[in-house]
């Protein structure tokens, strides 16, 4: 009797990646469309033969940024993972690259996982941005607050309903991109603010304003409503102490406009140590 082949083991992997979002339309796989996680599964199909899809630690729309987005999947291929970083950044285009890649527990997912992230969005202040900086921030000549500002940032800190802030078609819903004809289910629009300000930066480019913002997680389009919201205070078209009564009327329309994407970053995301209490990046 001849022995029953043995599937080979899956090998759980987490990457750590950067990309320029400009040309992409967003992270999560769409028909038709050119997005980043739908490049990560067509570049793990040309290295090992195998095409699982990446669970990201978030789906960052159209045209916004990451400096330390976070994939997981599993791979049967038995390829050490210094050799699958270098073998991914030689296929995947010059505006994705993996900064680092290591294997995992079984247990450990991208988006389930994590326990808190972090937003920054770049304000660039001065008349004339330069053309090589133009994919990369929101130019913003106009006078602002900076004290307006931070007490509307302090106000968002704490645990708060953030429907007004969201999407005018709320992400509401936890659709799987692998299944997505499932049923749509409703999701809580509470989320937790721990830190919140804005600061100053100037740089050879010229004057930034960072708004940087981390919490346990974000609605769709919310850091981008938070920083138009903001933005219209610190130009005085909204009352300074706006932001209680905005979060408290759960309406969209009465928050500001949403703040372009090109100034968007997802800047980290955090992760419990399975051994300790102790966050990691």
């Amino acid at each position: 009797m001849e022995p029953v082949p043995q599937t080979p083991a899956l090998h759980h992997f987490r990457l750590t990646l950067a990309y320029d979002g400009t040309d992409f339309s967003g992270w999560q796989v769409q028909p038709g469309q050119v997005t980043i996680q739908g490049l990560l599964q067509a570049a793990l199909g040309r290295i090992t033969g195998e095409a699982p899809l990446p669970q990201g630690s978030g789906r960052t729309d159209a045209g916004v940024h990451a400096l330390a987005q976070v994939a997981s999947f599993a791979l049967h291929a038995p390829i050490p993972p210094d050799n699958l970083l270098r073998a991914l950044n030689r296929t995947l285009p010059a505006a994705i690259r993996i900064l680092e890649a290591r294997t995992v527990p079984s247990t450990f997912h991208a988006r389930h996982g994590a326990v808190a992230k972090t937003y920054e969005y770049r304000i660039f202040r001065q008349r004339i941005c330069p053309p090589f900086l133009a994919r990369y921030v929101h130019a913003c000549i106009w006078p602002l607050d900076p004290e307006i500002l931070n007490r509307a940032a302090a106000d968002l800190v704490g645990e708060h309903d953030f429907f007004s802030f969201a999407a005018t078609d709320p992400d509401l819903g936890n659709r799987d991109p692998a299944t997505p004809n499932q049923a749509h289910q409703p999701r809580s629009t509470i989320r937790t603010i721990y830190s919140s300000a804005w600061e100053p930066r100037q740089t050879l480019d010229g004057e930034l304003l960072l708004y940087r913002v981390r919490g346990n997680g974000f609605l769709h389009h919310m850091v981008r409503n938070l920083v138009g919201t903001m933005l219209e205070m610190g130009r005085g078209q909204f009352p300074p102490d706006s932001v209680p009564r905005i979060l408290a009327a759960r309406n969209r329309s009465v928050a500001g406009p949403t703040a372009p994407a090109c100034g968007l970053f997802l800047h980290s995301v955090e992760y419990r140590d399975s051994d300790s209490d102790e966050m990691t990046e």
